[in-house]
This record gives structure tokens, C-alpha cells and sequence, in this order.
């Protein structure tokens, strides 16, 4: 939303600057984007006035001119065809930088003849109607006018208008803030009803209350449609918009002013003597846009002849067939209001966001219907002359928001501020609430029509606060809690804070995704149930709760590859859901590595998926997880890993607690990603929690005073049994004296015959209390090969 500072004084009377109003504005709570002063480009340049203008010595081309500027008689060069004696132009004088060359004046000959300053055309200093030569400007002008006087280059503030204030749609609610902060003092001109001459043709008639509760309207016979006054263009050019002719600039003010929209149809091409709002058909609308639109029977369609014709998409767009154009003589004023939502959607739908539909759905106050169509009605008949019909008005508009007690020391409890009770009553008059006693301390508050977001003491507190202003609110420091033995962190937090520092350490980078996918990508990872859908997606491709984060981290992997970085680990920590009740979602830890080093002549070295398992065991242990005791199982994953290359961790069948492996590439197919990527997935709410300490500190470390020993072992097995589990039997025969158990070479061949492989193990043997005699190494052997035996592993001859 933008607006000038000559625009506001039309309803406020102050005198801050431009900066003071912004200032003003961003402490009583409204956003400002921006501050555009389009005149401070314009400082350096004045009018001067050509004197004399002879050829140039030589040049053929250019002009020696001798010009009367504010800085006195100056000699400038000038190759304008239209320079000459008596034209009064602008004036650029040496340092000024020129916005439309981009460069700044330097004092230097030209041809020999030394320059001392510059004649500007339209297009060097950006300002609409340039062409060949130097600006010609009115005779009447002063020497040393400013330019920025000459352009009417006003001030603007350009600032963001938060969904529940569509008041601030309008200079006039700007302005009433502002003056409830005491910057000065609303002087919005009061809207006087104009008296119809006749009977209006044109009845409206209500067949949507739902969609439109309230539509009035007139008719103004008799117009002459050309272009608006200059102060009206100038208005609407200060703040982006283009001036159209009379009719339309008039809605775009009230727009602008009044937060009104309204429509104004050509009368003679409006069929029959019934408008009608209804309901859509499906029927197709040719737009004001140019453009075509269906109109579904959810959406608000504005018609004549008695409602068999759509003309319009009500509270969006007007359409072409009843468009204004300089040859309208006769017209009908619409002013009506429609159900905000009804129109969120239409836009939405259509894809459509004019200035019209932005206000419809964010809520235009109800009551201004009847007066936004008499001051439309009065601009026109200034403007554009004509007599007015009688109002007409069909409906009723919304009732007033209901009003509610609020006890004025609500105020300092809430927010600490001591105003008062007439403090805090003056504040919300000046806001348009209108005040009553009610029984004890208690007020009785009406919220004006203006303003449905208020409804409760709590949003009345907010108000004072803003107006009274946030930097008035006390410092109170929070008193001193007790610290927690155990520390601030649930078990689950400390775990998850556990998991991103281990991830971060191994070269994982952290994403943060939609908690949404599409609804393709769902069921590609086992979602996308109906449950799931959402109805009101803020994108196409998010209309579905994630069953799972991945195909967030695949599509986070591809716009990283595209921009050139392919070899890459992300991690994300958070919910996925595989139904509609609460005990269905669940906490997950997701990683994605896409395996893309850069080419090297010694090759890879290992298999990724290894380096894969190794993360998610160590992040396993590193979250407190019985790793111990875990079980790897292959051959049953879910289908979108790939079969020969995932597996899961368990503590049983029912106990799974991890996924991890490659990707099947079919799915990855289905995502436009390529292959190879591999991912592991822990769900967190699976692994049980390790036993609670009683303080922060840890324990000490059992740290042996003996030098370990290493023993190696090979055994046959069947191909079928999981090296876990060899590993897991042979660290069970002592764990007093085991401490760690090692693969370190697999072999397959025709010495240990078809469906066997050999493990080769290295034991590491850590006493604590004695040096092992080799007896007791020995014995301790025994033990591991009698442990390996009990899983079908034999030691190997």
C-alpha cells in the first residue's frame, strides 16, 4: 500500500515531514517497507531560461547558450534541435548527478568550448513525456523554480498492510491512526448525500446472500467521460497507477482513499433493467484483463437482463462487455459487499489479485457501501457533470461486531503500561470504539464497523500498547528461577540436540522443509492417503502431509546439483505423519547423502553405503540406542529402498527403529532424480531411552592400565547369516575382556564350497585388573569359537 504525503493531508492536519510520518507509523505497528522521495533526486535541478543561443564555433550540430540559471548567467553547449532564445528548460548545474544518464556533470570543454552545466530533456531526468530535445516548460515559470516543484515529484510511503487490518486499505484509516498517536488532527472531509433527480432505471435484485449480503447502486445520466483533472492524475501517478479516463480514476481514488472499491457500468451496453447478483453457471466472463474466466457455482457473478447475462465476477473483476470508454454517456454506479472468503477463493481460482478483490477478501467495512456510492457520485458530477438518480439498495449489510465488557486495568496487567482509566478511554475513541458504562470498574466497548478483528479484552490491551506506544512499555527483568538439577532439556530434546551435533560433526548440513509434499510424492514413500489432503494448499506441488521427509531432502539434493554442487549430506529433524490422529505422528531423523565426489585417478576408496552404516550407527550410539543389542535385517525394507542394498536395524520384529541403504532408483525416476542416492531414517519415538542420571555430570571413565592385545579368527558360514551376527556372538564370550570385534577381510571361493563365506574377525582383548597368562588366552579363544558356533560359524581349517 502506498501513499503521498500531500494525499494524507487531505485527512490529516500535521506538521511532520515525510520521515516523521514513517517514524510515526512504524511505532504504532504498521510495517513500513519503504520511504520514496523522488524529489531529493530532483534537488540539484531548477529552471533556467535560454538568453541567447548562436552556433557552435566548431560544431555543426550543437549551440553555445547563454542561460540565466539561480547560480547566474552560465555558458552551456547544447545539441537539442529545439534549444533557443526565450525557453525556459531545466537547468543541471556541474556535480549534479543525472539519473537518466547515470552520470554526474563534470566541468570539461566541448569542442573547445567549456560546458558549465547541462539543459535536460525529460527522458535524462525519468519523467513521462520526453522526446528529441530539451523539456519546454511554461513561460510563466520563475528562474530557479525547483524541479522538483515543476514535476510534483510528492513523497511516498510505500508500507505492508498485515490481513486483519484492511482499514489501512485507505488513506482515511491511515490517517485515524495517526491522529490517535497525536501526530495531528483527522480533518477527512464528511461524505454529504446527493439528492436524486428521477427515479433510478436499474432495480438489483439478491439471489446469493451468502456470497453477497448487500448491493446498491444509481444510475448518473448524462457524463462526460474524458480525462480526469490533473490533481486526480497526479494523486494516482504519485502512488503507481496509470490514469485511465474520469470514471475509472474515480473508483481507483475511493479505492485508495476510502478503502471502497466500487464499478461503474456503461449504461447503454447493461441489458434490461434488473441487475442481479448471484451465483455462477460455469458460464465464461471476457474480463476487463483481456482475459476469459469461468465463473464455478461458488463464486459471485454480477448480471443482467434479470440475471440471464454475466457482466462481472463480483467483489474481483468487472467485465468487458459493460466497460466504460470516453464515449459513455450514461452510467450505473455499483457499491456492494461481499463475503471475504468468497472472494479469497474466487481469486485464488482465477488467479486473480486486482485492487478490488484484494480488499474484498480481506474484509471492506460494510458500513461505507451507501456512503462510498454518494462519494463516488459527487466526484463524477464535479468531474464529469450529469444528474443522479435515486439509491437503490437490496439486502442488508453485516451487523456490527458484537460488543463486550473490558475492564480498563486489564491494561497494566497485561501489558504494564499505567494510563489510567481515561488514558486507556481516550485511546480507543480516538480509534472509533465507542464507550459506554457498564456495571463496576467495567466499560462497555463497541468495536466501530471498521474494525471485525477486535474481539476480546486481550486485542483491545494490543491496541492501547501500539498506540500509547511499544517503547513506552516497561523493562521488567524476569525473576530469578532455580536452576535444574538435570538441566532445562526433556530427555527426548537432549537427544535430538545430541543427533544434530553428531550429524554436524560428520559433515551433514542441517535442512529445514515443509512439513508438506505433493500427493505423487506421498505415495512414492507409502503416503498420500485421502486423510492427508489438504484442502487449501498454499502450492500445488505441497498438498499433502509427509509420510516422510526424503523426498523434501531429494528435492533439496537436485536444486543444490543444479547449481552446480552434487556432492553433498543433509540431514532433517521432524514430524511425519501417517494418519489424520495424533498417535500418528511421529519424530524422524532423515539423512540424504548424494555420493558425487570429485574424480580421482586412485578411485574411490570404499563403498559410500559403508561410510552410510557407520553414521547411523555411530548417531545411533551417540543418542543413546542399545547398539549392542540391534539386529540388521535385509530383505524386508518398505518399496522405495532399493532391495539389495538397504536393510533396518531392530531390536525385534516389532522393534524397528531404522532404515538405511540406496534408494530404488525407480522411485528416484518418479522424482526426475538421479541415481545413486542413499539415505537412513531413524524413527525417534522407536528407540527407547536410555536410563535417566541423576545430575549432568558424567561418570568416570573406566580406562584399563594394560596394553590390549588382538587376536584373529576366521570362520566358515552360510551365506544366509548376517556377519552381525557372527560379530555379536563373538563380543558376548567375555564382554569383561572384549572390547571390540572387527571384520576385516570376507572371502568366497571353491576351498569352503558353494553357499559359504569366510569372516575373517579381529578380537580386541582389553584386561583390566592382570596381564592374561597364555592359558587364559587360550581358554578365552575357546570361548569365541564355541560363542561363533552357536550362529552355524566354524572356525576355518
Amino acid at each position: 500500500m502506498k501513499f503521498s504525503l500531500s494525499w494524507l493531508k487531505t485527512h490529516l492536519r500535521l506538521d511532520a515531514d515525510i520521515h516523521g510520518v514513517a517514524e510515526a507509523m512504524t511505532m504504532a505497528g504498521l510495517e513500513v517497507e519503504e520511504v520514496l522521495d523522488p524529489g531529493a533526486a530532483l534537488a540539484p535541478f531548477s529552471v533556467a531560461r535560454i538568453v541567447e543561443a548562436r552556433p557552435h564555433p566548431d560544431a555543426d550540430r550543437l549551440q553555445v547558450c547563454l542561460v540565466e540559471t539561480r547560480d547566474g548567467m552560465k555558458e552551456i553547449v547544447c545539441g537539442a534541435p529545439n534549444a533557443r532564445a526565450g525557453l525556459n528548460t531545466i537547468y543541471a548545474p556541474i556535480g549534479a548527478y543525472v539519473p537518466g544518464l547515470g552520470v554526474t556533470l563534470v566541468e570539461k570543454p566541448v569542442r573547445g568550448v567549456v560546458s558549465n552545466g547541462m539543459l535536460c530533456s525529460a527522458s535524462e531526468l525519468e519523467q513521462p513525456g520526453g522526446h528529441d530535445g530539451i523539456m519546454e516548460l511554461d513561460a510563466g515559470l520563475a528562474v530557479g523554480t525547483p524541479a522538483a516543484e515543476v514535476f510534483a515529484a510528492e513523497p511516498v510511503i510505500d508500507f505492508e498492510v498485515t490481513p486483519n487490518r484492511p482499514d489501512w486499505l485507505g488513506v482515511e484509516g491511515i490517517a485515524r491512526d495517526l491522529a490517535a498517536t497525536g501526530l495531528g488532527q483527522v480533518i477527512t472531509p464528511s461524505i454529504e448525500p446527493v439528492e436524486g433527480r428521477f427515479s433510478c432505471p436499474v432495480s438489483v435484485r439478491i439471489e446469493a446472500p451468502d456470497l453477497c449480503p448487500v448491493f446498491a447502486g444509481r444510475v448518473v445520466r448524462g457524463v462526460r467521460n474524458g480525462p480526469s483533472p490533473q490533481w486526480l492524475q497526479q494523486r494516482l501517478a504519485s502512488i503507481g497507477l496509470r490514469p485511465i479516463n474520469a470514471l475509472v480514476d474515480i473508483t481507483n481514488l475511493i479505492a485508495y482513499d476510502r478503502a471502497r472499491p466500487l464499478h461503474v457500468y456503461d449504461l447503454a451496453k447493461v441489458t434490461g433493467s434488473v441487475i442481479v447478483a448471484r451465483r455462477g453457471r460455469g458460464e465464461a466472463i471476457e474480463a476487463l484483463d483481456q482475459r476469459t474466466y469461468s465463473a464455478a457455482e461458488e463464486m459471485c457473478v454480477i448480471a443482467d437482463d434479470n440475471g440471464a447475462r454475466a457482466i462481472g465476477l463480483g467483489g474481483v473483476m468487472g467485465g468487458e462487455s459493460t466497460g466504460c470508454t470516453e464515449a459513455t454517456v450514461d452510467v450505473f454506479i455499483e457499491s456492494a459487499w461481499f463475503d471475504p472468503l468468497t472472494i479469497a477463493r474466487t481469486g485464488r481460482a482465477l488467479g486473480i489479485s486486482s485492487d478490488a478483490q484484494y480488499r474484498f477478501a480481506r474484509g471492506v467495512d460494510p458500513a461505507s457501501v451507501v456512503p462510498g456510492l454518494e462519494l463516488a457520485t459527487r466526484l463524477i458530477l464535479d468531474i464529469c457533470g450529469g444528474e443522479a438518480s435515486e439509491v437503490v439498495v437490496a439486502g442488508q449489510a453485516p451487523a456490527l461486531p458484537a460488543p463486550f465488557d473490558f475492564d480498563p486495568a486489564h491494561v497494566a496487567r497485561l501489558s504494564g503500561l499505567t494510563l489510567g482509566r481515561e488514558g486507556v478511554v481516550a485511546i480507543l475513541e480516538r480509534l472509533g470504539f465507542e464507550i459506554t458504562s457498564a456495571a463496576g470498574t467495567l466499560i462497555r466497548v463497541q468495536p466501530p464497523s471498521w474494525r471485525r478483528d477486535v474481539e476480546g479484552p486481550a486485542d483491545l490491551v494490543e491496541e492501547v500498547a501500539r498506540i500509547a506506544g511499544y517503547d513506552q512499555l516497561p523493562s521488567t527483568p524476569l525473576p530469578e528461577v532455580a536452576r535444574l538439577a538435570g538441566g532445562v532439556l526433556s530427555q527426548r530434546q537432549s537427544r535430538i540436540q545430541r543427533a544434530r551435533r553428531y550429524l554436524a560433526s560428520r559433515g551433514y548440513g542441517e535442512a529445514i522443509t515443509w512439513s508438506f509434499t505433493s500427493r505423487e510424492a506421498a505415495r512414492a514413500f507409502g503416503g498420500g492417503s485421502e486423510r492427508l489432503v489438504l484442502e487449501n494448499p498454499i502450492s500445488p506441488d505441497l498438498d499433502c502431509m509427509r509420510p516422510t521427509p526424503l523426498p523434501n531432502l531429494i528435492r533439496a539434493a537436485q536444486r543444490n546439483a543444479a547449481r552446480g554442487r552434487p556432492d553433498l549430506a543433509l540431514f532433517e529433524i521432524g514430524p511425519v505423519y501417517g494418519g489424520d490422529q495424533p498417535e500418528d505422528q511421529k519424530t524422524v531423523i532423515s539423512a540424504l547423502v548424494s555420493p558425487r565426489p570429485p574424480r580421482h585417478w586412485a578411485g574411490q576408496d570404499e563403498d559410500p553405503l559403508f561410510a552410510l552404516k557407520a553414521d547411523l550407527l555411530g548417531l545411533m550410539d551417540a543418542i543413546g540406542a542399545p547398539t549392542a543389542s540391534l539386529q540388521l535385517v535385509q530383505g524386508s525394507n518398505p518399496p522405495w529402498w532399493h532391495p539389495g542394498r538397504s536393510a533396518r536395524l531392530q531390536l525385534g520384529p516389532k522393534g524397528v527403529m531404522a532404515h538405511f541403504g540406496a534408494l530404488h532408483p525407480g522411485v528416484l525416476r518418479g522424482l526426475d532424480a538421479e541415481a545413486p542416492l542413499l539415505a537412513f531414517e531413524i524413527v525417534l519415538d522407536a528407540v527407547p531411552e536410555p536410563r535417566a542420571r541423576t545430575g549432568k555430570s558424567r561418570g568416570s571413565a573406566a580406562l584399563s592400565p594394560l596394553m590390549p592385545l588382538t587376536r584373529d579368527f576366521a570362520f566358515v558360514v552360510d551365506e544366509s547369516v548376517p556377519a552381525q551376527d557372527v560379530i555379536r556372538a563373538v563380543s558376548g564370550a567375555d564382554k569383561a575382556l572384549i572390547r571390540e570385534v572387527r571384520v576385516f577381510d570376507v572371502y568366497r571361493g571353491e576351498r569352503i564350497g558353494e553357499g559359504k563365506v569366510s569372516l575373517a574377525l579381529e578380537v580386541v582383548i582389553e584386561p583390566s585388573e592382570a596381564t592374561l597368562t597364555e592359558a587364559e588366552i587360550e581358554a578365552l579363544s575357546s570361548r569365541i569359537v564355541a560363542a561363533a558356533g552357536k550362529v552355524g560359524a566354524l572356525l576355518r581349517a
